[in-house]
């Protein structure tokens, strides 16, 4: 696949046309160019508490989506549960109402891409948005010593080395922060950044299909490969590029990122703006509008944790942020779709590893710190609770008493 050039055309849910922007403070990137602003209709009725899959094209960033959704939901309280550089597409898990109270918990949620790399040149944002900085080429597979075959083994090679746990230098552009300055304005201001490796967890790192030779624009001989990528919140896909590049001796960098899962949301739930744009007309026109649909509080907390079923006085404690004997989660039920996940990530990044007050999601079981919801008797959630010694506390209270 060639190197990609700005997309020429409307972008879903836009009024203008638009080309791919490189990443912006919001997303962990490099500085961005105005872009038009995300047309949504506003929505009759405000949307009930819930979480919201979008579908993110290429181009906007992940707080135009949300501005985009805030209009739809008929409610400024919209937050998301990581971000995309604009870049990229696919996944992303918003959280309307209350429900924002949970992307807390799922914000380090492991999460699954599909990317593409480009072998042979290396840029300054390490992904397509950047200027070229050095242009060594990578022959056609065919013309690689060992022909293809050999390629394909050294490509695999560097794969398996990049895979596991390993320690990863964050991209230089990123929005981490260094003496309370993100990284990537200090690039822009001409700084050179030294950001420490940190440890992340590439579960899979494979390839999806051959690598294919290729053209880049200023007529150097590059070779795209398309790649799995399973990993732990925290992982810069770009740097993956990078080392990749780097273990080879060509140089790599990102050309195409689509993210496919977040925890336990899968990219094939989620809806374009458009189609959501239209859900909320229709709706609108409708004698007794409903408001934008979304995925309840309920069902999302079945699905990301354990669950345990509350007594009234039970629930009614928990909602005055209360307490109770550990034991009630010896009731606790697994989740409908487990989630691996760390602690909540730090401003200005994502997560990186466990420290001692950390708890995982997936962590259940009698003597276990995950995360368990509590239904009181009509169903509802009422808080989030983790096991502290003979006590289960409420670390998020969802229906306060």
């Amino acid at each position: 696949m060639s190197r990609p050039a700005p997309v020429a055309g409307r972008l879903p849910g836009t009024d203008a046309t638009a080309s791919v922007r490189p990443p912006d403070a919001s997303t962990a990137g490099s500085p961005r160019t105005a872009a038009p602003r995300l047309r949504a209709p506003r929505g009759a009725v405000t949307a009930a508490d819930g979480l919201l899959l979008v579908d993110k094209p290429s181009g906007p960033t992940s707080h135009d989506v949300v501005a985009a959704v805030r209009r739809l939901a008929a409610t400024r309280r919209v937050g998301h549960a990581g971000t995309l550089d604009p870049m990229a597409t696919g996944l992303l898990v918003l959280g309307v109402g209350r429900a924002t109270r949970l992307l807390t918990h799922l914000v380090g949620a492991d999460k699954t891409y599909e990317a593409t790399v480009r072998l042979g040149q290396e840029t300054a944002t390490e992904d397509a948005q950047g200027e070229v900085t050095a242009s060594v080429g990578c022959p056609a597979p065919a013309s690689q010593p060992g022909g293809e075959a050999g390629l394909v083994r050294r490509l695999d090679d560097a794969l398996r080395a990049l895979t596991g746990e390993i320690m990863q230098v964050p991209s230089a552009v990123s929005a981490i922060k260094v003496d309370g300055v993100r990284a990537y304005a200090r690039v822009r201001s001409g700084q050179e950044v030294d950001l420490p490796a940190r440890a992340v967890s590439i579960r899979a790192l494979t390839r999806r299909g051959d690598p294919r030779p290729a053209r880049a624009g200023d007529g150097t001989d590059v070779v795209d490969v398309d790649l799995h990528v399973d990993c732990s919140s925290g992982t810069y896909v770009r740097a993956l590029a990078r080392d990749l590049g780097a273990a080879l001796g060509c140089g790599a960098h990102l050309t195409a990122l689509r993210r496919t899962r977040v925890g336990p949301f899968d990219v094939g739930e989620a809806a374009t703006l458009d189609a959501l744009g239209a859900r909320v007309e229709a709706d609108a026109a409708t004698a007794r509008p409903q408001g934008l649909d979304v995925l309840s509080m309920a069902a999302a907390a079945r699905r990301c944790f354990a669950s345990v079923e509350l007594t009234a006085d039970e629930a009614r404690a928990l909602g005055h942020g209360q307490t109770l004997p550990a034991s009630l989660l010896d009731r606790a039920r697994p989740p409908e779709r487990p989630v691996a996940c760390a602690a909540p990530a730090p401003e200005g990044g994502e997560v990186g590893g466990r420290g001692p007050g950390d708890y995982e999601l997936g962590d259940h079981g009698p003597g276990g710190r995950g995360v368990t919801a509590g239904f009181a008797p009509d169903g509802a959630v009422v808080a989030l609770l983790v096991r502290e010694g003979p006590r289960a506390r409420p670390v998020t209270v969802l229906a306060p008493a």
